[in-house]
């Protein structure tokens, strides 16, 4: 199933390092082979079908991008103001991966409250899965993906706005 997909997680790939600043050294395929490598080492993946596998791999690159940003950021020791939009186009999104840290903290925190709140912001933020392939992966109607983006991004937004820029 990867080798069918390969092209389709280099898009998504190509998507999240669009958004990083000038100067990045991850380019997509790496950041394909990096989440496939965290995939690889779980034994007990076994994705039912497409939208599953590419939930997996979001989450897999999600990993990859934070662990990425928290290296960069530990090396530069400083911190930035984190201001983030989580809007319905969120192929546009401009956003430094540094700043993923921050929406990383933020959805674990959104994923202690609801669980699936919070793979609904993965699936659409990470994957850029539509909200019928989020639907089909999460096992819900698409009307109720809409109304948990509405609710996630709120709740986001809430969080990232109060929360204190990392030292």
């Amino acid at each position: 199933m990867f080798l069918r997909l390969y092209a389709e997680l280099r898009d998504i790939a190509g998507r999240l390092l669009r958004r990083e600043a000038e100067g990045h050294t991850l380019q997509p395929t790496a950041l394909v082979h990096e989440a496939w490598l965290k995939l690889a080492g779980e034994h007990s993946l076994q994705p039912t079908d497409r939208q599953h596998f590419l939930a997996i791999a979001a989450r897999a690159m999600r990993q990859v991008l934070v662990d990425s940003a928290r290296r960069r950021r530990a090396a530069k020791r400083g911190g930035a103001v984190v201001n983030i939009t989580l809007t319905d186009d969120v192929s546009g999104l401009a956003m430094p991966l540094d700043d993923l840290i921050a929406v990383d903290d933020a959805l674990t925190a959104l994923a202690d409250r609801d669980e699936r709140l919070a793979r609904v912001v993965e699936l659409r933020f990470f994957a850029g899965l539509s909200e019928e392939e989020i639907a089909a992966a999460l096992e819900v109607t698409t009307r109720t993906v809409q109304r948990d983006w509405v609710r996630a991004r709120a709740w986001l937004h809430s969080e990232l706005s109060v929360r204190p820029p990392d030292p």
